[in-house]
């Protein structure tokens, strides 16, 4: 079998009056993250280590902020399509494991919520999908909540 891993990272700025929306899950919160699409940074990390496991272009490229196509775009549409993509070069997800960086809300009560969501986009059970939050303990943007970010790992199988 073959079976290849990538990485993935994405940070947004975070503003007043924007929603929150993080793993496909619209989160309460006093500030949401900014951006040309709906600004997931959790759904965006996940593509692009699902793009660079299959060596395909980041998701920049295949969705360009230049682009107003993508303007406010749901970030699920965006996770959906990779898999699309990476199923037509002949690839699978095996597994995805994250960790969100931010200091306020609490995403411990939406957690089992993302991962219910993002195994559904990604056609894995529950259990392929990590899904882990942390503070950045008041340090730099995040930690002066500025920001937030996410990193991800994917493990893609071929078909």
């Amino acid at each position: 079998m073959s079976i290849r891993v990538g990485f993935g990272f994405d940070v947004h700025r975070l503003q007043a009056g924007r929603p929150l929306k993080l793993g496909g899950v619209e989160i309460p919160a006093e500030k949401g993250a900014l951006g040309h699409s709906d600004a997931d940074v959790l759904l965006h990390s996940i593509c692009d280590a699902l793009l660079g496991a299959a060596g395909m272009a980041d998701i920049g490229h295949h969705f360009p902020d230049t682009d107003m196509r993508w303007k406010d775009a749901d970030s699920r549409m965006l996770l959906a399509e990779v898999v699309r993509l990476i199923g037509t070069a002949g690839w699978r997800v095996g597994n995805v494991d994250c960790s969100l960086v931010l200091e306020r809300p609490k995403i411990k009560p939406h957690l089992e919520a993302m991962k219910a969501e993002v195994a559904a986009l990604l056609n894995v059970s529950l259990d392929a999908v990590g899904i882990k939050a942390t503070t950045n303990e008041k340090l730099g943007y995040v930690g002066r909540e500025e920001g937030v970010c996410a990193y991800a790992v994917a493990l893609i199988e071929r078909r």
